[in-house]
């Protein structure tokens, strides 16, 4: 997160903070809208048509992410796209730019990738004592048992909108960690 903070184009170190903070996949975030966003109401509405399993998604925002997302509004608001193509703000950025972010800030594809940020958070939340279950709507799995996938509807929002929350605090603690070399 240190290094990311330090990125020099403005753009793609929003989109690095917001798929380390929001762990959804990169393709969710490249062709994310501003018209998916609630920022009032602090959360991000991702429709069924750009999810993987074509199922509607809720992503609750933390404050660190609110603060990106206003960053951000500054750079792209005026675009359909969170995050516009740079040859083609009718387009959305492709989601190669994300590692060839990391790639330049020296992180190579055996040390993380975009999609990475979403094993690195469900591992880490699953060792700091968050319910898998939690976890788990958070990353938009399905329940792969079929009896209780059909009762268990909830999306867990209170929950995960707390593990959110404690998630962007423990970046934050971690880069200040290493901004004061401890």
């Amino acid at each position: 997160m240190r290094d990311i903070d330090a990125f020099h184009s403005k753009k793609r170190r929003c989109a690095l903070k917001l798929a380390a903070l929001t762990f959804v996949r990169p393709g969710e975030l490249c062709r994310a809208e501003w018209a998916e966003f609630e920022l009032d109401a602090a959360i991000w509405r991702i429709p069924a048509g750009k999810m993987k399993m074509k199922r509607s998604h809720i992503v609750p925002l933390a404050m660190q992410t609110l603060e990106v997302l206003r960053e951000l509004r500054t750079l792209t608001g005026q675009w359909r796209w969170l995050f516009p193509s740079r040859y083609n703000p009718e387009k959305s950025m492709q989601t190669v730019v994300l590692n060839t972010a990391l790639r330049r800030l020296g992180y190579g594809p055996e040390v993380i990738t975009a999609h990475g940020f979403r094993a690195m958070a469900a591992t880490l939340l699953s060792e700091q004592g968050w319910q898998s279950e939690v976890i788990e709507r958070q990353l938009a799995h399905v329940d792969q048992n079929q009896v209780r996938a059909a009762y268990q509807r909830s999306e867990l929002l209170p929950e995960r909108r707390r593990m959110m929350q404690a998630w962007a605090d423990y970046l934050d603690m971690r880069c200040a960690r290493a901004i004061l070399g401890k």
